[in-house]
This record gives C-alpha cells, structure tokens and sequence, in this order.
C-alpha cells in the first residue's frame, strides 16, 4: 500500500510544532464489475453457490485494498483502508517503521444511507 507523508498540527496544542504523519494514497477505485470479472472464474450461482461467491469475494478483497483501492461496492457503498502512524517532527524523516497500522472504513452508499435513517432507538 503506498502513502504519503502529510505536516499536521496537534489541535489540542497548536503551539507546538508540526508533526509528520502518514496518509494512504489511493491509487483507483475497484468496482463491483471488476469483482464480477475476479469471480467469474470461481463460482455459478445456486444457493449455495451464493455463499461461495460470498467467499470467494472476502477472499479477493484484501489484495484489492492493500494497493491502496477504495473498492467500491455499487449502492451498498465503499470500503478502504486508512493508516495510523506515530507523528516524527518536521526537520527528521518519516519512514515506514512510524505505521502503526491501518482500519477498514466503510462509507455507505446514498440509498443504503437513506435507508438507515428512520432507526428507531428503544432503552433496553
């Protein structure tokens, strides 16, 4: 997965100087036609072919976003990876070892997001 080094201020105490950190690049979108084509080779579809497709698409998936693609899933929405690192002061060199790590984010698509809105919360 390939990153850039961006200078962000600390806004809990802006005196202090910049620090270095990482940000993931993304390099394309991969879309639910391209898994279509990554699949096609895999499975038929039956009902229980429908779990292998399911399989096979958890399956193909982490490649995809390790590159740095946010996959794009049609109207359910998008995945991609973001990445944590240790901040290095401006006038030092940031490199990989400051990554810590990354997280799966998930941005729902338009109608799956209009779809939640009306959720009724009850106390337990």
């Amino acid at each position: 997965m390939k990153y850039k080094v961006i200078e962000k201020s600390n806004p809990l105490r802006l005196a202090e100087s910049k620090k270095q950190y990482a940000s993931p690049v993304n390099t394309g979108k991969f879309t639910i036609k391209d898994f279509a084509r990554e699949i096609a080779g895999r499975s038929s579809l039956t009902r229980g072919d429908i779990e292998n497709v399911l399989n096979n698409f958890v399956d193909v998936l982490p490649p995809f976003l390790k590159l740095g693609l946010s996959v794009q899933l049609g109207e359910f929405g998008t995945m991609r990876l973001t990445l944590s690192s240790e901040g290095v002061p401006a006038d030092e060199k940031f490199d990989a070892s400051k990554i810590k790590g990354t997280k799966l984010v998930f941005t729902p698509g338009t109608d799956l997001k209009a779809a939640l809105k009306d959720i009724f919360f009850e106390e337990a």
